[in-house]
């Protein structure tokens, strides 16, 4: 039986253009994707956490909201990262070596948790390293996606974010169900150990990259990668007094740093409300789709609003979506004959769409905002500094949480919680001006001639 060659060319046509948005479907690329889908697919373990931190380890709500912020330290130090492998090869190749390692240290991390962890402070650790194992990971595919953002049409503009981020929505869809099916018949620790087969995935992608090996030791390199660091951090000074990098930096910190209230709303859902793991899952299942749901509408209607409209938007839009949690929280949905399953399920599914709305710009605008010469390294401090913003988010709520007195089992304050957290959301529409107005492709060209020159 023959095969057509040209319907083969018209399945890839059609998937280059529909599920790859424009981008060639190349081994690189391939390898980017199924970073970001392990990512995605690592939420399986994510309510086995939030459970094994409760009951097991019997954390209340604001230790919980503090670990969570500690662990996300890997996230703030991706600069170092990318300095590492930048400048320590191993066997001659900066890329390649880094993504075996850094899938196999998430797959010990998480066998750890199914075996040694037993305490809070072990806990702290494992989990640490599974996020610094795909913090580094993520840090060599950032580089990449940014040096192909950087060439992008007009038309194209935020395409490859939106696969990208697609692929951990889709990873994160595939398990989403089955996180909290699974703690319905198996204990948080198997769970763990499922999970470690996934950052194995990532050593495999490893091979996928094309890479030329350097030759460290030779005179001419060791001058090389001295000048490359020293002009890096030259280049990054320059930058950072660049109005149009420092400025959209700050409200995007801004806009992360503002308090959350996560963690006692988990303990709330599963001591007050008895939602089982279950159910918890089929949430996840919802807001994945959600966040897809989310890519699509961005990719489709909003990929040429200016930043500030949009985000504006988003922030005004989600506050007010996130105070009907306050419906939930005072039982009154169940005085409207609404059960607190669908209610929970309806507002997850709204706010998941918002937020990737939300994020998907400031993801286009970090890779814009990037000269020419120093894209990952800059991309890397970007990201490392928006992290920063979501753990002191957690901290602060922390804070909150001990102030209102909320622990596993009094939520008599949650409401209030609810009002500080989404009030103080809107603070950053205060420095919305900080945001470039137009579209950012005529700045990035400024910023690059000026950096570079």
């Amino acid at each position: 039986m023959l095969i057509d060659s040209s319907g083969l060319s018209k399945v890839k046509d059609s998937v280059t253009k529909q599920i790859l948005l424009g981008n060639e479907p190349k081994p690189e690329l391939i390898a980017i994707l199924a970073v970001y889908f392990v990512q995605g697919i690592l939420g399986l373990a994510r309510l086995a956490v939030s459970f094994f931190l409760k009951d097991e380890l019997h954390l209340s709500p604001v230790e919980v909201s503090a670990l969570l912020g500690i662990v996300a330290l890997p996230w703030m130090i991706k600069p170092v990262f990318g300095f590492i492998s930048d400048g320590l090869p191993i066997f001659g190749y900066r890329r390649r070596p880094y993504l075996v390692l850094s899938g196999i240290l998430g797959s010990a991390a998480w066998v750890s948790l199914s075996t040694l962890v037993h305490t809070s402070l072990g806990a702290t650790i494992a989990i640490a390293l599974s996020s610094l194992s795909v913090a580094f990971s993520d840090v060599i595919v950032d580089s990449l996606v940014v040096e192909r953002a950087r060439v992008e049409s007009k038309a194209q503009v935020g395409s490859l974010q939106s696969i990208c981020w697609g692929a951990t929505a889709l990873g994160g869809l595939i398990t989403a169900y089955f996180s909290g099916l699974l703690l319905e018949y198996f204990t948080t620790r198997t769970v763990f150990l499922v999970t470690a087969l996934f950052p194995l995935i990532i050593s495999a992608a490893a091979w996928l990259i094309t890479e030329t090996p350097i030759h460290k030791n030779t005179p001419e390199n060791h001058q090389t990668n001295s000048f490359n660091v020293s002009t890096q951090l030259k280049q990054l000074r320059q930058a950072f007094t660049q109005k149009a990098i420092w400025l959209p930096t700050l409200f995007i910190f801004l806009w992360q740093s503002t308090p959350s209230g996560d963690a006692a709303f988990f303990f709330f859902f599963t001591n007050e409300l008895h939602f089982e793991p279950e159910f918890l899952g089929r949430v996840h299942l919802v807001t994945s789709l959600a966040s897809l749901i989310g890519i699509w509408i961005f990719q489709r209607f909003l990929k040429s609003v200016p930043f500030r409209v949009i985000c504006g938007w988003s922030i005004v839009i989600s506050t007010a979506l996130r105070m009907t949690i306050l419906v939930l929280v005072t039982h009154t949905n169940r005085a409207l004959g609404i059960d607190d399953h669908w209610f929970s399920l309806g507002d997850s599914l709204i706010l998941a769409v918002m937020g990737q709305i939300a994020f998907m710009p400031v993801m286009v605008l970090a890779a814009r905002i990037c000269p020419l010469g120093i894209e990952a390294t800059l991309f890397a401090l970007l990201m490392s500094i928006f992290n920063l913003g979501g753990a002191i988010s957690k901290e602060f709520g922390a804070l909150i949480m001990h102030w209102l007195g909320i622990t596993d089992t009094s939520f008599d304050a949650l409401w209030l919680l609810v009002i500080i957290t989404n009030l103080s959301a809107l603070l950053p529409l205060l420095f919305i001006n900080l945001l470039p107005e137009e579209q950012e492709t005529e700045v990035t060209t400024l910023i690059t001639t000026s950096v570079n020159n």
